[in-house]
């Protein structure tokens, strides 16, 4: 009896899988956005059908194609990665930037991560610091470590011969700006972030330290909208 009662159990969550499936797959054909978009989730996912790679990548390329910053991010990483799509690092960075110019986090993290490498573009630390920005901006953790990272290396940011270290006047240097974001990633678990305070510690000055960590609270503060 627990053998028939299963079966039937399993029987019964099919059906009413493949009416939901069908339900979808009609509405993704109409054009529904939504529909398109948890589709090639299903697909992806390996959901109640088989995994198809091929089929994930049509049903996110008409969500993104309607404008979905979260298919067009999806779609990025697919170009990268070579998922139901041979692999293409300029047209992941295409879809990247849609995405990111619609204000996706993650989007603004990868097109960072493509500037910095030169990968699908070429190399500019100056774009890949502004996307960053954006990213952590939204508390983004890795794109704040990276932020925080290029800023220590002076990689893409204005030199400390134009940034002086922390005056009487109290302008942060790089070593500052960095400390500030590798503090905000730190808080949310970036053990990266954690190891790199502790190189840029011995750098600083009491004073320079006791500024970036009053600084780095007006940012934790605001939510990361006031963090200059």
């Amino acid at each position: 009896m627990k053998y028939i009662s299963l079966l039937l159990t399993t029987l019964l969550a099919t059906s009413a899988f493949a009416a939901t499936f069908e339900k979808t797959l009609e509405h993704a054909e109409k054009g529904n956005v939504v529909a398109q978009f948890r589709l090639a989730w299903i697909y992806a996912d390996g959901e109640g059908v088989p995994k198809n790679d091929a089929l994930a990548f049509k049903w996110f390329r008409m969500a993104a194609d309607q404008g979905d910053a979260t298919a067009q991010f999806n779609l990025g990483v697919r170009y990268v990665n070579g998922r139901g799509v041979p692999e293409n690092d300029a047209l992941a960075v295409k879809w990247f930037r849609k995405a990111a110019d619609q204000g996706d986090a993650d989007a603004q993290y990868n097109l960072g991560y493509m500037y910095a490498n030169g990968t699908g573009v070429p190399e500019n630390d100056a774009l890949a610091v502004k996307w960053y920005r954006k990213a952590a901006n939204q508390g983004h953790a890795s794109a704040q470590y990276n932020l925080g990272y290029m800023y220590a290396n002076g990689e893409g940011v204005p030199g400390d011969t134009e940034i002086p270290w922390f005056s009487e006047e109290g302008v942060p240097n790089n070593n500052t700006r960095a400390y500030i974001w590798l503090s905000m990633a730190k808080t949310q678990g970036n053990a990266s972030a954690a190891t790199y305070i502790d190189i840029l510690k011995p750098k600083m000055t009491p004073n320079q330290i006791a500024q970036a960590q009053a600084l780095a609270a007006k940012c934790y503060e605001s939510n990361y909208k006031d963090c200059d």
